[in-house]
């Protein structure tokens, strides 16, 4: 086998990767520059390629392109600490074989580049492409998964249900899997079917003949005529009539479908996205939702997570909308003190990331200073503080008090801190899969703390990555 080839202008990068790769066996190189791999390279190729993005000189993404030209079943992963789409997007665009977001867990890099090298041992070619889009920004592990999966489909034309509450963005994922896709050049369609009656809707998806009913004095075409050969974004799909439903389903199954009071058949090649906020399964057990269409929509399912599961990514998304609204209004952007970034990572944000941009759009128009304050946002966010505490487990820490007090215990700050502290771990820990750099992220804590507490706790796993 070949070595794996590490290339990192991060000295303590490179440090951690030998390390690890000594530990499993895995022979491999090491080089602080690009061009010093692409010298290499002359000399032949490694099984791997394990690159960071940014770098001086030539950058990770110029090195993927030229050992891509070279070795195009070689896999390459790509490392970088911005983690937004469009990094994503540029790496698999250009043939990655994954992205690996800094700061990582290294049982989990291991594994990636084990997984690699399985690839690579077989022969076979993995070139992926993903989706972009400047406004769908995420640090938080679930929203790197959205990339991914926004990148595993922007070469497909499967059809695509997008579920998630209102305001995650889930029209912005439909038009970055068109605009990335094999329909790019053709429309992309978008339609709300809960904006309009039904009536109405039918006119609109479908088209209507001259004189179909009474004002279509003119003929009409539907949606599926302006997006013929491209994508059509139905949203909140879940509010569709009974016989539209039927109607749309005939569409997808025959490819065929009738302008309201026409008689000759029209073909439809339209790549279908749809979304809902809705549970569909709940819908089609109460009879609100046909289960054949629901299968013919759900060929691919892709959840958007809700603003209070990422909060992670608040400060990000801050910063860009207070950018993007101060560009708008030409105006400086406006800054947030440390007190009210805390103060929003504690919001849960019904409305999600839209409406987060809404606040962000008020504070650039109203906030009377450069530096925002808690005084300064909204009333209607200060006066909901934050998040309500559910009463019960109070109820229950109440009557432990209680219960040890009566049993004359003394020490109560640091038998019940412990135990508060280690159930807090053993969640995060649980929720991450034993990823130590995101439980500590979950709990506001540093890797060092979480690693230390772990060890004084006695919760320490053999199995669990230490990351």
């Amino acid at each position: 086998m070949k070595p794996v080839w590490v290339v990192d202008d991060d000295r303590s990068i490179r440090w951690v990767f030998e390390k690890a790769l000594t530990r499993e066996g895995i022979p491999f190189k090491t080089f602080s520059a690009a061009q010093e791999a692409l010298d290499e390279l002359r000399a032949g190729a490694p099984q791997v390629l394990v690159s960071d993005i940014r770098m001086p000189g030539s950058s990770g993404l110029e090195l993927l392109e030229q050992v891509k030209q070279r070795y195009p079943d070689l896999p390459v992963i790509i490392m970088t600490a911005y983690s937004d789409l469009d990094s994503a997007v540029a790496s698999f665009q250009s043939g990655a074989f994954e992205y690996l977001p800094k700061p990582f867990d290294v049982e989990q890099a291991v594994a990636l580049i084990r997984r690699a090298l399985d690839e690579s041992l077989r022969g076979e070619e993995q070139v992926e492409t993903v989706a972009s889009s400047p406004e769908i920004l995420g640090q938080a592990p679930s929203m790197q998964e959205v990339f991914r999966a926004v990148g595993r489909l922007s070469q497909s034309n499967a059809t695509v249900l997008i579920t998630g509450e209102s305001g995650t963005g889930k029209e912005l994922v439909a038009r970055a899997l068109h605009r990335h896709g094999p329909r790019s050049a053709k429309p992309f369609i978008a339609i709300s079917t809960a904006a309009m009656p039904r009536d109405l809707l039918e006119s609109e998806l479908f088209g209507h003949e001259r004189g179909a009913f009474t004002g279509a004095q003119a003929l009409r075409r539907g949606r599926f005529e302006q997006a013929e050969g491209g994508t059509l974004f139905l949203d909140e799909i879940g509010d569709m009539s009974a016989e539209l439903q039927t109607r749309l389903l005939r569409v997808l199954s025959d490819g065929t479908y009738y302008r309201v009071g026409g008689h000759q058949p029209l073909h439809a090649s339209v790549r279908i996205i749809a979304a809902t906020h809705q549970d569909l399964e709940v819908r089609v057990r109460e009879g609100l939702f046909r289960e054949d269409l629901f299968h013919r929509l759900n060929v691919i399912r892709l959840r958007l997570p809700p603003l209070r599961e990422r909060r992670e990514d608040i400060p990000l998304l801050v910063r860009h909308f207070l950018a993007k609204s101060a560009r708008e209004l030409g105006t400086e952007p406006k800054r947030l003190s440390d007190e009210v970034i805390a103060y929003l990572c504690a919001q849960d944000f019904p409305g999600n990331v839209r409406q987060m941009e809404n606040i962000c759009h008020w504070l650039t128009v109203m906030a009377p200073t450069q530096v925002i304050e808690v005084g300064d946002l909204p009333p209607e966010l200060r006066e909901s503080s934050a998040p309500a505490v559910d009463s019960d487990w109070l109820a229950a820490l109440g009557k432990e008090v209680e219960r040890m007090l009566a049993q004359g215990q003394s020490n109560l700050m640091d038998a019940l801190g412990t135990r508060f502290e280690r159930a807090l771990i053993e969640k995060a820990l649980a929720h991450t899969g034993g990823r130590r750099i995101e439980a500590a992220s979950l709990l506001g804590i540093g890797r060092n703390t979480i690693t230390r507490k772990i060890a004084e706790l006695g919760i320490e796993d053999e199995d669990s990555p230490s990351g």
